[in-house]
């Protein structure tokens, strides 16, 4: 019979997220002992047990936030006061996302792209930087980030996209921003943003219509301009209202 780690570990080779819960602390009576553990998939459906009842089903409901939030809780239970559990006691529940983390491709290395990378490691994301410029990454060396500087032409070929991929285009010039947007945008992902104000965005829809680059289905996937907007001016404030967008697609996916 399969241990739940093995469990653990056959369903975190194909990439699903789950949520792995650990009873780590019980005072009283209480269904289970410690290290008992249960894990959650994205449905709803479990593999072990935390004690059944009021409290699997309270973990349970946790586990999917976890899930969606990709950020480990602690979660604490008077079984009669909080639960209505007759058998008393308390438990103590550490619940941990686990699984393929959400790969981010940013495009561009400048202000605004280290940026992007320093604040989005925090929020869970896999980050990779992309950008051929020579020294760009001179100090990146305090960013827990892989850098790959080359061609968009070569660094594709050592990228993986799939439906947990995303990506943001924010690269020194328009025209990089449109030849990068070409080389990528058939690629499978999960969101698409591009940088740019009122105007780019009309010239970047006029050369994707003029060079027949995307379908319209492709166009209506790109997010341009990138951000939730606000009265974002400096390089860190306009990454924050990047990362927010790309919070915003994550939780709701």
């Amino acid at each position: 019979m399969s241990s739940i780690y093995q469990k653990l570990a056959e369903i975190e080779s194909t990439g699903e997220m789950v949520a792995f819960c650990v009873v780590t602390s019980t005072q009283g009576s209480s269904p289970q002992k410690i290290s008992s553990k249960m894990i959650v998939k994205a449905d709803g459906s479990i593999i072990g047990t935390v004690g059944g009842g009021s409290v699997e089903n309270a973990v349970i409901k946790e586990a999917l936030e976890v899930i969606k939030s990709n950020t480990p809780i602690i979660l604490k239970y008077k079984l009669k006061e909080d639960l209505g559990m007759e058998c008393g006691g308390a438990m103590e529940v550490y619940i941990e996302p686990n699984g393929k983390k959400n790969k981010l491709f940013i495009f561009g290395a400048g202000h605004i792209g280290k940026a992007i990378a320093r604040y989005s490691i925090d929020f869970g994301f896999d980050v990779t930087v992309i950008d051929e410029r020579e020294n760009i990454f001179a100090d990146y060396n305090k960013i827990n980030c892989k850098c790959i500087n080359k061609s968009i032409d070569d660094a594709v070929n050592e990228l993986s996209f799939d439906k947990n991929t995303y990506m943001v285009i924010v690269t020194h010039g328009h025209a990089h921003d449109f030849k990068v947007l070409k080389v990528i945008c058939k690629k499978e992902f999960c969101y698409l943003g591009m940088i740019g104000s009122k105007r780019k965005t009309e010239e970047i829809h006029k050369l994707i219509a003029e060079q027949n680059v995307m379908t319209k289905e492709e166009v209506e996937r790109l997010d341009m301009p990138i951000g939730i907007k606000f009265n974002a001016i400096e390089p860190n404030e306009i990454a924050i209202s990047i990362l927010a967008k790309l919070i915003d697609v994550k939780n709701l996916n």
